[in-house]
């Protein structure tokens, strides 16, 4: 049945007790067939329709990023004639194999071939009429900057377009090393704007966005930004980027990390993790003659742990190749110490999942086979994860349980590690310093929904949020089920951030209203089976957790 049909069947049987389980399902889409023919700035590209929305994949926004142009800040798309077919993914940018739990697999960094043409894009809408002006996101995956694929099923904007009349547009581009070695400092001149790659080609991505989105139907002048997880990080750095001023007007940051969303790289960090991977390739600063013409295998298989004793220059080197403030292309830590002056205008929705901790990306932790079965167990697990004393332990697992007292010992654990995570202290440094800023708002959420999927065991663990937010949660039923309530919470979800992307404000029909966050109440909507505002969420809990890691800090 149609999927507004059932949002509206669904909230009248709410309110009469009569619920169906037709109104689970969601109908597959009718109507496929070739998407209207669009013309952008490097030629004419036709995609497919699927029932009312039109979708095109793999839309060259740059060219390829090999030989001579690796490296390189990107250039713009080589021109074609005729119409391009824009039916099929592009190529992942080259990144190496990240395990991951079954109940995600490789719904986090795509599937398909790896390669060096890999700055394409893909844009779902339901109207290429250029007066339709409707509100766009311009997603950016997660995966750190290490790993990942705007072709994700987890990103898929097709409902957004469908349901939620918004234009949706996912970008790939370089990642690891490929895309943020510095080599801005090279004698060699032509590597002299050699830094910050990736983000390069993301800015060229928000460029060819606003020349050409009106042809798909979407405002160039209503632009919103968003990412989880990694993908929260770049849209945080895009805040420090001077040349992605105007290109944006909102932002989505959600569950980031502190690293790189508040504060990124100095050069001379930068300087020491590209001296590390030149040294493994054997070639140095002054000798970077072979760098563009090894095979882009070599350079990923080095940045893995090599044979022998591990140290900490001998581990694995993925995780170090991110922004730096390189005084070119970011000029600004982005919320450090302050939230960034370039972006003075643009309201932020941001928040993170309550079990930030499940450990989805290591199929071998001790957790998928156990949790603390008793106080000794917990006790003994919050001394080590939080470096405090037993006495200290105890004092806080009875301050968690008095605010849960229907949570196991296993759940109580996952709470508190979540509260040390950088995934959820991120984005309460982020809102509380856009606050002091006081030129735009921000809009707090914290979800709250566990999954069914493993009896239970990925309560809300990291990313789980992310499909309900697409209202795409069909397409990853092996991580969040499939349900009324699930159908129910996404359409709040999604509602939510199709408010955002119109107004700047995400409060709507489908939810209580949403005050904006301030310091004082810190007002946050929960989601949930029981969708409602909170002011300070688990508020001792925080502080609490505040000083613990606070003390930390000064050690």
């Amino acid at each position: 049945m149609d999927r507004r049909k059932f949002c509206k069947s669904s909230q009248l049987s709410l309110a009469t007790g009569l619920v169906t389980p037709f109104l689970w399902a969601r109908s597959s889409a009718q109507g496929n067939g070739p998407s209207s023919i669009v013309n952008t700035t490097s030629g004419r590209v036709q995609g497919y329709m699927n029932d009312s929305v039109e979708v095109f994949r793999g839309i060259p926004y740059g060219a390829p990023t090999s030989g001579a142009n690796r490296f390189m800040p990107p250039q713009e798309a080589r021109p074609w004639t005729g119409v391009r077919s824009t039916t099929v993914f592009g190529t992942r940018s080259p990144q190496p194999f990240r395990p991951m739990i079954p109940e995600i697999g490789d719904a986090l960094t795509g599937t398909g071939a790896m390669g060096e043409d890999n700055l394409k894009l893909n844009v779902w809408t339901s109207d290429t009429n250029s007066n339709a002006q409707k509100p766009v996101l311009i997603w950016f995956h997660g995966g750190g900057f290490r790993t990942g694929s705007g072709n994700s099923p987890f990103f898929d904007g097709e409902q957004l377009a469908r349901y939620h009349d918004m234009v949706v547009v996912t970008v790939t581009h370089r990642l690891n090393a490929l895309g943020f070695l510095y080599l801005a400092d090279a004698p060699d001149e032509r590597y002299r704007e050699s830094s910050n790659m990736g983000m390069q080609d993301i800015l060229l991505a928000l460029q060819w966005v606003n020349k050409n989105i009106e042809n798909f139907g979407g405002d160039p002048d209503n632009v919103t930004i968003g990412g989880q997880s990694g993908g929260g990080g770049k849209t945080s750095i895009l805040h420090g980027m001077p040349e992605a001023r105007g290109l944006f007007h909102k932002a989505i940051i959600m569950a980031t990390i502190i690293e790189t969303a508040v504060s990124a790289l100095e050069v001379e960090e930068a300087v020491h993790n590209r001296d590390l991977l030149l040294a493994r390739l054997g070639l140095n600063i002054n000798n970077l003659d072979a760098l563009q013409e090894m095979p882009f295998e070599v350079i990923i298989r080095s940045l893995g742990r090599q044979p022998g004793p591990v140290t900490p220059d001998n581990g694995d080197l993925g995780l170090r190749y991110v922004p730096v403030v390189d005084d070119r292309v970011l000029t600004l830590h982005p919320f450090s110490p302050e939230a960034s002056p370039l972006a003075t205008e643009v309201p932020i929705f941001c928040g993170s999942n309550e079990t930030e901790g499940v450990p989805y990306g290591n199929p071998n932790d001790d957790f998928w086979n156990s949790e603390p079965g008793n106080l000794n167990e917990l006790v003994s697990e919050i001394v080590q994860s939080h470096r405090i004393s037993e006495q200290e332990a105890r004092g806080l697992i009875s301050l968690y349980q008095s605010n849960r007292p229907d949570a196991s010992y296993g759940d109580l654990s996952l709470y508190m590690q979540a509260d040390i995570r950088p995934t959820r202290i991120a984005p309460y440094i982020i809102a509380e310093r856009k606050v002091e800023q006081n030129t735009a708002p921000v809009f707090m959420y914290y979800f709250q929904w566990n999954s069914p999927v493993l009896y239970g065991k990925l309560r809300s663990m990291h990313c789980m949020e992310v499909p309900f937010f697409f209202d795409n949660i069909d397409n990853t039923v092996f991580m969040n089920g499939r349900g009324r309530e699930q159908y129910e919470l996404a359409w709040k979800m999604a509602e939510s951030w199709a408010a955002f992307a119109r107004t700047g404000n995400p409060s709507n029909a489908s939810i209580p209203e949403w005050p904006a966050f301030n310091l004082n109440e810190r007002p946050t909507m929960v989601f949930s089976n029981n969708t409602r505002v909170v002011n300070d969420p688990y508020r001792d809990e925080r502080l609490a957790t505040d000083e613990i890691l606070a003390r930390r800090q000064e050690a």
